[in-house]
């Protein structure tokens, strides 16, 4: 069984086909799905779909950084804390500069208030990264006395990266589509990454993996992704099926 730890059935892309894309993903032998919030918008929609499947999927719960504006973000702050229900992790949370910088402020006291939440509740945090490490590398260092565990989605950084973000907490990094994609530099990062200290993902309904890259991605893409990185590892199929499952599992509390 595998275990895809970042997904969104509840995405417009793929909402309207949600429940056929659980069906195939179990039949692809993904057995469990965690999926990653975005806003409170979103969030019904999420719970709708994982309501439907207990033991199948699973919540996490946090604001995503690209969804913070300087009228939104106290108010979405306020209904993460007040939120009630089985959650496995506060993400997808962290920072993304991609578009610019004008709301790093922002972002940045969203993401350290997360992370202070994530501590409290003793959950593991689903980071979300994008041209922003140096930034995250000060949060992260002033929140080392939080004891952080979590995991760097879409991980796309340096082993130099990963090994920075591990002297302030325990993290591991998820890995999805683009490790199948030609000429991806990530192969060669992974094989200085214990296998202990990996995830499958898939992002759904984005990154899709080689040979369906350009589509729709579902979660049951995922043994593509892990076909790829025992590849990369040097370890048979089953094996990566079974580590990073153990690793899923013992993360997130599944």
């Amino acid at each position: 069984m595998f275990v895809d730890t970042h997904t969104h059935f509840y995405d417009e892309w793929l909402l309207p086909d949600a429940e056929a894309a659980v069906q195939r993903a179990l039949e692809a032998g993904v057995g469990k799905m965690i999926q990653a919030d975005i806003d409170s918008r979103e969030r019904p929609d999420m719970w709708a779909i994982g309501n439907r499947h207990p033991g199948v999927l699973f919540q996490m719960l946090g604001v995503y950084p690209g969804s913070l504006t300087p009228d939104n973000w106290q108010d979405e702050l306020d209904r993460v804390h007040a939120f009630e229900g089985p959650i496995v992790a506060i993400g997808e949370v962290g920072l993304d500069y991609h578009e610019g910088k004008e709301y790093a402020e922002i972002q940045k006291e969203a993401l350290r208030a997360q992370l202070e939440l994530a501590s409290a509740k003793n959950l593991p945090v689903n980071i979300h990264l994008r041209d922003a490490w140096e930034d995250f590398f000060e949060v992260l260092e002033d929140c080392r006395h939080l004891h952080l565990r979590g995991n760097l989605h879409c991980f796309s950084g340096s082993f130099e990266a990963y090994e920075r973000a591990n002297r302030s907490g325990e993290w591991s990094v998820g890995i999805g589509g683009v490790i199948t994609f030609k000429n991806n530099k990530l192969a060669q990062t992974l094989e200085r990454i214990p296998m202990e200290r990996i995830l499958l993902e898939t992002d759904a309904p984005y990154l899709a993996p080689t040979p369906h890259r350009g589509e729709r991605n579902e979660s049951a893409f995922l043994p593509l992704i892990a076909a790829k990185l025992a590849e990369v590892k040097g370890i048979s199929p089953g094996e990566c099926e079974r580590i990073t499952t153990r690793n899923a599992e013992t993360l997130f509390g599944i």
